[in-house]
């Protein structure tokens, strides 16, 4: 289950870097912020926290990445109903019931799908927080060809046995939910897959959710956070091709 980390440190919407340059179109039955050649070959799904599909740190890198020339897809897993901080009245188990990760991981592959029946050859995922245990779903799939979870909500031993694409996994030094301890215990478990390239990194001096919410006044914090993202794009970019 998630916890209260997941909902804390709303990001602002009220910037216009929540609309840089790419459109909201419906793909794979699901409204998505798209952006990127429309004909490459290779896309990167990227998969959203509790906050939705309009977050503008998340959709700033969105666009750096398309700028790349990949094809990039932020669907709105919640349907228009994303964690709403300002709901006093807000029920986050009830919220959470109603958007479970199997429904986001049928929800991915329905979206991979569609891009492949456009004509992408080749797909990577990056996930946060809720999206990043999406990500992990999807990387014990033949959909993708490699995934990237950062600050992922709780993932069990099973998930990590099942992973069979190359996949990183981008953790907190400060994080209840998925605690250095088990980060460390799930990279032992996945070196054991000398088949698969692998990295679980553990970022210090910051908190659940550091690559999304962050403060753009903070320089330390902005710089952790351009790690991480730096970090996202290598190794998505090694592996969908």
């Amino acid at each position: 289950m998630l916890s209260s980390q997941c909902f804390e440190n709303p990001p602002s919407k009220s910037t216009a870097a929540a609309n840089g340059g790419g459109s909201v179109q419906e793909i794979g039955g699901l409204t998505a912020y798209i952006n990127g050649p429309p004909d490459s070959k290779l896309a990167i799904l990227f998969i959203n926290d509790a906050f939705g599909f309009e977050s503008p740190n998340l959709r700033k890198l969105v666009d750096k990445v398309a700028a790349a020339g990949y094809f990039v897809v932020v669907p709105d897993f919640f349907y228009g109903d994303p964690y709403d901080p300002n709901n006093p009245d807000f029920n986050i188990q009830a919220w959470l019931n109603k958007h479970e990760t199997v429904k986001g991981l049928e929800n991915a592959k329905a979206v991979i799908a569609a891009l492949k029946s456009k004509g992408v050859s080749a797909v990577g995922a990056t996930g946060y927080c809720w999206g990043g245990m999406v990500a992990v779903k999807l990387a014990g799939t033949d959909e993708i060809k490699a995934a990237v979870a950062s600050h992922p909500g709780p993932i069990t031993e099973d998930e990590i046995n099942k992973i069979k694409v190359p996949t990183a996994i981008l953790g907190a030094e400060f994080d209840s939910i998925f605690p250095a301890e088990k980060l460390k215990q799930f990279e032992q478990m996945l070196s054991t897959k000398s088949e698969l390239d692998s990295m679980v990194k553990i970022f210090p001096g910051v908190g659940h959710g550091w690559t999304m919410r962050y403060n753009d006044e903070d320089e330390s914090a902005v710089k952790s956070a351009q790690e991480a993202h730096d970090d996202m794009f290598n190794w998505l970019s090694k592996y969908v091709k």
